[in-house]
């Protein structure tokens, strides 16, 4: 399963629809949130089933705010993010999927890309292409799950359309470092 993972677009969906057609066999479009409607009209643009969820943006949201995706790996968990206090801490992440039995995580608020994995639990932020927070010209994760196996990628802007800001994030890396390194 191939899996395009976005958020934080906020109503802007210009670079998605530039970069799209250089994705290939996408079986899913994972909207991490703010801006919901962003999500379904994704879905009827490119004809991709699209799973979305609520940000803090979206209005009226609770707890429950989250879905989850059944890939051949597992059960994946959806989320925005702000419930779980993501801008300070993983570990809530981390518990809500132990709690919904799941072997992943995908969610956002953040504005800032990130991979990693806690004791068999992948944690996956794709960032924002289109208010990065990370001084980059914004990204978006691909995920690629087998019965065995789950890979998740960070790509950014420049990096498949080329020119632009080709910088990698680098402000507040290593703050973030330290604010995460005790979150287990």
């Amino acid at each position: 399963m191939k899996i395009l993972v976005i958020g934080d677009t906020h109503g802007q969906l210009n670079k998605i629809r530039e970069i799209f057609p250089k994705l290939t066999n996408l079986d899913l479009i994972a909207h991490t949130g703010d801006h919901l409607e962003d999500g379904r009209a994704l879905e009827r643009e490119f004809g991709i089933p699209v799973v979305a969820v609520k940000g803090n943006c979206d209005g009226s949201y609770s707890a429950d705010d989250f879905e989850i995706i059944e890939s051949d790996y597992g059960r994946i968990l959806l989320t925005h993010g702000h419930m779980q206090n993501v801008n300070y801490r993983l570990d809530n992440l981390y518990y809500k999927a132990m709690e919904e039995n799941c072997k992943a995580v995908l969610f956002g608020h953040t504005h800032k890309a990130l991979v990693t994995e806690e004791d068999g639990i992948y944690l996956v932020n794709p960032g924002s292409l289109t208010q990065p927070r990370d001084n980059s010209d914004g990204s978006y994760a691909i995920v690629r799950t087998s019965p065995d196996s789950f890979e998740a990628s960070i790509v950014y802007y420049s990096t498949i359309m080329g020119g632009g800001n080709k910088n990698k994030p680098r402000a507040g890396y290593i703050r973030s470092l330290l604010n995460y390194s005790d979150r287990f």
